[in-house]
């Protein structure tokens, strides 16, 4: 575990769980992965276990580790931390009881807020109402491409009170999403060998999105072969964007029940204290993706009405087919 993040949207990482396997499209250049093999080549205890080459690699078998449970409790300042950056809490190999600790570490620590972000959205969803949400987790689902905007659908059935999308790597365009139950979203572009390019109309058309849902938007890069090589000015400025209203406010907001108020400048990061949703989306050569299901409106009304399927039974799944360029076969969606 890092005591200090580079990750710009982030103070600090705890990982109770190292490991995972692909999943989806956005798991093909995985940083994850890589740098799991070089901790394994450097002697590092917590990556000795090799994973199945097929969708993972050395020295990322999904790994708990219980000795690192107590760390939140050792730090004095509060802190933004990002749990699991090197696994997912929701990878089905992690036992409910497991991480039902991890969430009583994070409600027995509330000086400190914590952001989850899962692949697994289908089973955050089932798992959801066994758990209990404290107001300092975050919760948030990664959308690469527009087909997998349904997980959005999983998330906003959570009862935690602050959700988060991210779409990094952002692979194709995210036009028409339903943000109404999102706070926060950030885009970035892949970085690394082998980057797929991220289009500057898909990363505008998001800030748009959320200027137009009054959803804070941050832009984290462009990426490139580094994270820092092509920078992170969107049409001349940095996007940093953190409002200072409270997730229940902003919604209901939105929804009518009480007039917009403008948003609070910008803040770091920094301000633990401070609650938005977060999304993010990075970069991809996938031109378009296509559409599954009802609109995103749509399929949110039908699902408050009772009726209709929450996911569309067209969307992929363990057998589905591979996205173009992708390695491995879609495992999970």
């Amino acid at each position: 575990m890092a005591d200090r993040s580079g990750i710009e949207w982030t103070e600090t990482t705890w990982n109770p769980t190292t490991g995972c396997d692909r999943t989806s499209p956005g798991c093909d250049n995985c940083y994850a992965l890589a740098l799991a093999k070089r901790l394994k080549a450097m002697g590092q205890p917590k990556y000795r276990n090799d994973g199945d080459p097929r969708t993972s690699g050395p020295g990322f078998a999904l790994t708990l580790h219980e000795d690192t449970l107590g760390i939140p409790h050792t730090w004095r300042s509060p802190r933004l931390v990002f749990v699991n950056s090197m696994s997912d809490l929701f990878h089905p190999d992690v036992p409910l009881d497991f991480i039902r600790r991890v969430f009583d570490v994070m409600a027995g620590t509330p000086q400190h807020t914590y952001q989850i972000l899962t692949k697994r959205s289908r089973r955050l969803r089932s798992l959801a109402e066994e758990l209990d949400w404290p107001d300092n987790v975050w919760m948030g689902v990664s959308v690469e491409t527009e087909r997998y905007a349904f997980r959005i659908d999983h998330l906003c059935q959570v009862g935690a009170k602050v959700r988060f999308v991210s779409a990094e790597p952002l692979l194709g365009p995210l036009p028409d999403l339903d943000l109404t139950d999102i706070d926060w979203l950030i885009a970035g572009g892949e970085s690394g060998p082998g980057a797929r390019r991220m289009e500057k109309t898909w990363v505008r058309d998001l800030r748009d999105q959320c200027g137009a849902a009054g959803v804070a938007f941050f832009f984290k890069q462009w990426g490139g072969r580094t994270p820092k090589a092509n920078g992170r000015d969107l049409d001349g400025k940095h996007h940093d964007e953190q409002t200072g209203r409270c997730p229940s406010e902003r919604r209901r907001a939105r929804r009518g029940a009480a007039e917009p108020q403008k948003p609070t400048a910008a803040t770091s990061m920094g301000n633990t204290t401070t609650r938005c949703r977060l999304i993010w989306f990075v970069p991809s050569d996938e031109n378009a993706a296509s559409r599954l299901g009802d609109a995103p409106a749509e399929r949110r009304r039908a699902r408050r009405s009772g009726c209709g399927e929450r996911v569309p039974s067209s969307h992929p799944d363990s057998t589905g087919p591979r996205h173009r360029g992708s390695r491995v076969p879609w495992l999970d969606a």
